[in-house]
């Protein structure tokens, strides 16, 4: 009997399954883990949210199936959002589509649209996602070494143009997990402007467009660009913004080709999520959030802040400050450059019980960095800086 398959014979070992095996390892013998690995927020929803689900969840009317691409209310809500945010126009019939997540979005898309012929170009260090999601699909991705938007948009583009086969399409993602880059409202012109002269669709990920850290910092989307819709779709989601990882509720918004091959697909696989987290995520994106979004911004801004300056000042750790996400990418410092990011972690765990996710997990330009989650308060990250300390 075959024992062997395909797809997970040509898949990686998910190095995030590694270090989550350390670390149940470490717990076994008794070490509590101080973990900043996972970016899983450790917010509470806004209180309307809370509260309005609560009351959802009485309704015995609501448990049974949604509809495929979501109901009606929430595109109407991503609309409202995407016209607030970002003074864009969308059919909620046409151009809009609700996910389970934007992670399941993506790889709905890359299921969709790939074949053996094409390939798709995404930045490395990259999320997952974006590269996995056209492996499993039996699809090919060209991996554009890259960590400023703009050092990518220039390497994208000489590669394009030395190619007589172009990509089927180029993924980006602003500001960046793992790296925090953001990229500006002329990146996403120039990106926009190129890829129509060469016939290639943009996929963009704005999972934490609302997690930026001040006003001349503020994520764009690259729908914002006149004619983008003729070419790109985007991704959001409540996950990170809303502190609501668990939902598993996200969206795709833009072209409409892209968007009725997500919805024939998704057709087949799922009938959406549950029927009252789309309706508490309708109830998220609207403006009873906008003071919750402000203090959520401002607590990740100061714990990116404290951190950095932690491992500055105590430990020698000169690591930049992020301008948006929630999340810390460093350099390995220069006592550890012999290590890989993998074996750094990996002694982080087994010796101090502090945890952080290797840069190799977003692939080979990733290595040499590792990415902390600012999902700690204060006094854990002390905690943590003197556990470091033993080691540094």
């Amino acid at each position: 009997m075959q024992n062997k398959f395909y797809l997970t014979e040509k898949l990686p070992p998910y190095i995030f399954s590694a270090i989550y095996q350390l670390k149940s390892d470490a717990a076994l013998r008794g070490m509590k883990i101080l973990d900043f690995g996972m970016g899983n927020p450790d917010s509470a929803p806004p209180q309307h949210v809370m509260e309005k689900l609560s009351s959802l969840a009485r309704d015995p009317k609501l448990f049974g199936y949604s509809v495929v691409g979501g109901i009606e209310i929430l595109k109407k809500s991503l609309c409202d959002y995407y016209q607030r945010r970002f003074l864009v126009e969308l059919d909620y019939k046409s151009e809009t589509i609700v996910t389970i997540g934007a992670k399941e979005g993506i790889a709905s898309l890359a299921t969709a649209i790939s074949d053996d012929k094409n390939y798709i170009c995404t930045p490395s260090p990259f999320y997952p996602i974006h590269n996995f999601a056209f492996v499993i699909s039996k699809g090919k991705t060209n991996h554009i070494n890259a960590i400023s938007a703009m050092d990518f948009l220039v390497k994208f583009k000489k590669h394009v143009e030395s190619k007589s086969h172009k990509p089927q399409a180029v993924i980006v993602s602003y500001p960046c997990n793992p790296t925090t880059e953001i990229a500006d409202l002329d990146f996403y012109r120039e990106l926009v402007d190129f890829c129509k002269k060469h016939q290639i669709y943009i996929i963009s990920d704005l999972a934490y467009c609302e997690l930026y850290f001040s006003e001349k910092d503020k994520p764009h989307s690259i729908l914002e660009v006149p004619g983008a819709k003729d070419i790109a779709i985007e991704f959001t989601s409540i996950s990170k913004s809303y502190s609501m990882a668990g939902c598993r509720v996200g969206f795709a918004a833009g072209n409409k080709i892209l968007i009725n091959a997500l919805y024939k697909i998704k057709s087949y696989l799922d009938y959406g999520s549950f029927n009252p987290l789309q309706i508490v995520a309708a109830d998220a994106l609207s403006e009873k959030s906008d003071e919750y979004l402000k203090n959520l911004r401002a607590l990740y801004k100061n714990r990116g802040e404290f951190l950095v300056n932690l491992f500055e000042t105590e430990l020698g750790w000169k690591v930049e400050k992020p301008k948006a996400s929630m999340f810390l990418w460093a350099k390995l410092p220069q006592k550890f450059s012999a290590f890989s990011s993998f074996d750094f972690c990996k002694k982080m765990i087994e010796e101090i019980s502090v945890a952080a996710t290797p840069g190799s997990a977003f692939g080979k330009n990733g290595e040499g960095f590792v990415r902390f989650s600012l999902i700690h308060d204060e006094e854990n990250m002390r905690r943590a800086l003197e556990q470091m300390k033993k080691i540094f």
